[in-house]
């Protein structure tokens, strides 16, 4: 009798070999094993939880179109964040003008507040407090993006940079200039995972709204 292997214990490449022979449920647990990750790589970018949302929706998306395309040189995780980085700079790039329109309308009405606060600051408040956030937000973003993926999701230096597509030299010294950055306001507390929190509504909610549109069953 031939034993059923878990799915947890499955690889995401064997996941993926399955998920193109016809598995498309399967597809799900790929979404779940990444949500996290991509969420706190999306938000490190944007800094707006709803926005890091339909980012990641275009980004799994996007993956599940071209997944017969995926050629297994790199991490599925690795692939997966590049697509997610394209669609954050695509979300920017389009955001650019807008946010100029709001910056002239708050100039011309100073009782209007400067900042809003999404849910993700609410809970991040409360978790952790507005210093820590604060201060990842504060340095640039090619420093805060690599940051992100050395250090909280733990990638080595050859998936960092196939990542971000810098070299491996570039990610090593932005490495360095983010902690020396981060040193003082966050010292050891960069490594817990309430920094940009994933929580398990959140991640139905995506994984949910995603199968539905893929219209998978």
């Amino acid at each position: 009798m031939s034993i059923i292997q878990p799915i947890e214990t499955l690889t995401d490449n064997e996941l993926i070999a399955r998920v193109l022979a016809g598995e498309t449920r399967l597809y799900e647990q790929l979404m779940r094993r990444h949500n996290a990750s991509l969420f706190r790589l999306g938000m490190s970018y944007l800094n707006n939880d709803m926005d890091v949302e339909d980012v990641m929706q275009l980004t799994y998306i996007n993956a599940y179109q071209h997944l017969g395309q995926f050629r297994q040189e790199a991490a599925f995780g690795t692939w997966l964040k590049r697509i997610l980085i394209n669609e954050c700079h695509q979300h920017l790039k389009k955001g650019k003008k807008a946010a100029s329109e709001d910056l002239s309308v708050v100039e011309h009405h100073q009782d209007a507040p400067r900042t809003r606060e999404t849910p993700a600051d609410a809970v991040i408040n409360k978790e952790l407090g507005k210093v820590l956030e604060q201060a990842l937000l504060s340095i640039p973003e090619k420093y805060r993006a690599v940051f992100i993926l050395r250090e909280m999701e733990q990638m080595n230096v050859a998936e960092t940079s196939k990542a971000l597509d810098i070299s491996r030299v570039n990610v090593k010294v932005r490495q360095i200039r983010a902690k020396m950055m981060l040193r003082e306001h966050i010292t050891n507390f960069y490594k817990n995972d309430v920094v940009f929190p994933f929580h398990l509504i959140r991640c139905d909610r995506i994984v949910f709204a995603i199968l539905d549109k893929l219209e998978i069953k």
